[in-house]
Parts: structure tokens; C-alpha cells; sequence
């Protein structure tokens, strides 16, 4: 094996530039970097991150809270979240429970009115 071999600095025009060498491991960490880089701007995350910090830093009154001021515009309730879906899926099961609850309650006091002898009959008694 060979020691490492550092040229002296280049100068360009007056000025000095020190030639770093670049480790496998630096270069794998960069590529890595650049391949999420790419992952986030394919997916529209950089854009969208880009337009609610503008317009946070544009906002006249600075919120409270930067971080609710972010969740808002990033939609961070929406319908898309797995855990508001269950519970809209949850809210309309129990809707239809609760109508069909109240429908066989009408059917019941129907015919509960039916085999109930008449007021006049229970005082006779």
C-alpha cells in the first residue's frame, strides 16, 4: 500500500485551492444524499416544502406555532391519512347502526302500541 499522495495546492489566478481527497465512504454518503435529493423533488416534497416555507417567511404576523402554521397547508389531516380513513369508514358503520337502531325502535313501539289495551280500558281496572 502506498501512503497517501497530496499535491500542493493549486493556484488559480491568485488563488489557492487544496485538493481533498475523497474517501469511498464520503462518495457513498454524497450519492445517497443526491439519490433522496431526487427521491424528494420527484415526488413534488421539495416544491411543496419550498411554497409553505415562503409562505410562512411572507406571512405579515409570524404564528404562535411555525409548526401548526406547516401542518395546515401540508395536510397533515387530510382524508389521505390512514388513521381519518378508518375513522370516517368507523363513523359511517355506526351511522347505519344507528339509523337501523332507530327504525326497528319505531317498529317495536308500533307494535307495542297494538297489543297495549287502550287508556280508558287501564283505569276501568
Amino acid at each position: 500500500m502506498s501512503s497517501a499522495h497530496l499535491s500542493p495546492p493549486a493556484t488559480v489566478s491568485g488563488a489557492s485551492y487544496a485538493v481533498v481527497p475523497v474517501t469511498m465512504a464520503h462518495y457513498k454518503a454524497a450519492t445517497k444524499r443526491e439519490q433522496f435529493r431526487r427521491y424528494l423533488e420527484k415526488s413534488g416534497v421539495l416544491d411543496m416544502l419550498t411554497k409553505v416555507l415562503v409562505a410562512l417567511y411572507e406571512e405579515p404576523e409570524k404564528p404562535n406555532s411555525a409548526l401548526d402554521f406547516l401542518k395546515h397547508p401540508l395536510g397533515v389531516a387530510t382524508p389521505e391519512n390512514p388513521e381519518i380513513e378508518l375513522l370516517c369508514l368507523e363513523l359511517a358503520e355506526m351511522k347505519e347502526k344507528y339509523e337501523a337502531t332507530i327504525e326497528e325502535n319505531k317498529k317495536l313501539k308500533a307494535k307495542l302500541a297494538q297489543n297495549e289495551p287502550p287508556q280508558e280500558e287501564k283505569c276501568a281496572e
